[in-house]
């Protein structure tokens, strides 16, 4: 390994090189850009990297073109061109160990969790609960927990609720009131999150997070890559099992403090659909997890158009910055120009602002934290391209790969044990909750 390790990035015109410190990539970062200005190719650039220095990597495929990271790449004429630009030697193609995860299954390994593990607050967010709502669905947690009901899946939620309508006299002076028509409300959304795939979505096998920490036998990092083409219609699912994910890191990962390099580099793409019309305690629980998660050695790197997408208390912590160009049509396109352009540390070489708008495809500023946390002077920044496949892969290579990953047949087969919907079928839902049932 390199001393220090570096991820590139890429390189000034006239050579000199640009990446990020292993041993500080650990303080997040932001990849932005408009449509079709490289941030993909960024993103599969620096994920290789990390990969090949043993960092494991989890990366959402929104477009489906980061499938490319699975196999070796093929040299063009522009490709040639940019390395000579760059002064990085010759194309070497190299494809990174991938392994293929879907929230629908179908385009990967199957990925789950418990209605219990996402918990209430996730959940009322997937589901778009107003306050009332929400209130409800926090006493049918509190009430299985009582009860010691596992909530697995959605019909386990859906039998709570229902004995809750049924038990709404026993409940109301422990728990409240729990009105016919609330509940029904809820039932509805239930019936809503299961056509945009929450029935997958919810059961057993639980996906590990740990799954994500690994290295192939050549000890580079395992690129997790999560296939979102399938879900970006209800952007919901999206964005809560993200976040999901990172609060799931941060509970079950021990601290280690600051290391030579991060245990994990998880980069957020289209990180704007986390933060619409999310609400402040949402946003408040963000900014903490993103805050304290570096303890934990893993690296956020949120990817979007633009810095505002991102609010400011979550901004403040991205130490790493790759700036692709802006457009400055409107007014909001205007602010978003010079919220980029102040957050850099100035470089007296550049016109920060007027060069952002200038940038060609592959081309960015760039500011990274040095050796002692401090952010670089901002560079104009011909970005190094990746060494694996650019764009999609055929379906045929992604069955291959995905038939013979690591986990292949741990999660493909749903498991259905005993939980809330069997206990409370079993009492016939209409005896009392309260009353007998135990479990078998």
């Amino acid at each position: 390994m390199p001393d220090p390790a570096l991820i590139p990035i890429g390189a000034t015109a006239d050579g000199k090189p640009v990446a990020m410190l292993g041993r500080m990539s650990n303080r997040h970062g932001l990849i932005a850009g408009a449509t079709g200005t490289g941030k993909s190719v960024t993103l599969q650039a620096l994920a290789q990297g990390f990969s090949a220095l043993g960092v494991p990597v989890f990366t959402a495929d929104v477009k489906g073109d980061l499938a490319g990271l699975a196999l070796a790449g093929t040299a063009s004429a522009r490709i040639e061109e940019r390395l000579a630009a760059i002064k990085a030697g010759p194309f070497e193609p190299m494809a990174s160990p991938v392994v293929f995860w879907d929230l629908l299954g179908k385009k990967g390994h199957p990925i789950r969790t418990t209605i219990s593990e996402m918990g209430p607050v996730l959940l009322g967010r997937l589901m778009d609960l107003n306050d009332v709502q929400q209130g409800v669905l926090e006493i049918a947690f509190r009430i299985a927990d009582e009860q010691k009901m596992l909530l697995l899946d959605m019909k386990d939620l859906r039998a709570m609720l229902t004995a809750m309508s049924e038990h709404a006299s026993e409940l109301l002076a422990t728990h409240g009131n729990i009105s016919k028509t609330t509940v029904g409300a809820l039932q509805r959304k239930l019936a809503s999150l299961q056509d945009a795939g929450g029935e997958k979505f919810f059961g057993e096998p639980a996906l590990d997070v740990r799954e994500f920490i690994a290295q192939d036998n050549r000890g580079r990092g395992i690129v997790s890559v999560l296939d979102a083409t399938g879900v970006l219609a209800d952007t919901r699912l999206y964005s809560t099992f993200l976040l999901w994910m990172l609060s799931e890191l941060f509970e079950k990962l021990d601290e280690v403090g600051d290391r030579d390099l991060p245990r994990l580099v998880f980069f957020f793409d289209e990180a704007h659909l986390l933060f619409n019309d999310a609400p402040k305690s949402l946003v408040d629980r963000i900014e903490q997890v993103v805050r304290l998660i570096r303890s934990k050695g893993v690296g956020v790197y949120f990817v979007t158009q633009s810095p505002l997408d991102v609010p400011d208390t979550v901004l403040g912590q991205l130490g790493h910055r790759v700036q692709h160009a802006l457009r400055a049509f409107t007014p909001r396109d205007q602010a978003a120009v010079r919220t980029a352009a102040q957050t850099f540390r100035a470089n007296p070489a550049l016109d920060t602002a007027t060069v952002i708008t200038e940038l060609a495809v592959g081309e960015a500023l760039v500011s990274v934290l040095d050796d002692q946390g401090r952010p670089t002077p901002v560079e104009r920044v011909l970005c190094r391209p990746p060494m694996s496949r650019l764009g999609p892969i055929t379906d045929e290579e992604r069955t291959k790969i995905v038939e013979n990953s690591r986990v292949f047949g741990k999660y493909e087969d749903a498991v259905d044990r005993e939980s809330a919907f069997e206990i409370l079928r079993a009492r016939g839902v209409l005896g009392s909750i309260f009353g007998g049932g135990r479990r078998r």
